[in-house]
């Protein structure tokens, strides 16, 4: 809630926000110089983003998703593309075969 650094570590690494706030007052607690220290470097070292700039033009879910889990959401993304791409050889089977050709031919009639 002070300069954002908490809500910027959970979007940037995908943690719940919540959670990254309480961890922050635990931290706080238990090592008060060290976390004091850390948050305000955070907070002039990361550069500030503006509310008024566009939407991002990427996913911002897949973003964070890759962040959290990196190995399961390209694993995700590998098993979508061997899909298509069967589904693609099955369709290029299906286009050069004589059944095509067939095909056409009583849609023409």
């Amino acid at each position: 809630m002070i300069a954002g650094v908490c809500a910027g570590l959970a979007d940037y690494f995908g943690f719940n926000l919540k959670a990254t706030r309480v961890l922050a007052v635990i931290s706080l607690f238990m090592a008060m110089p060290i976390t004091l220290i850390a948050y305000f470097g955070a907070v002039f070292l990361i550069p500030a983003t503006s509310e008024d700039k566009k939407p991002p033009s990427y996913d911002a879910e897949f973003r964070r998703a890759v962040r959290a889990a990196p190995a399961q959401t390209l694993g995700d993304v590998r098993r979508r593309y061997q899909s298509l791409d069967r589904r693609l050889a099955t369709l290029e089977r299906y286009v050069t075969s004589s059944r095509f050709n067939l095909d056409q031919e009583f849609r023409k009639l």
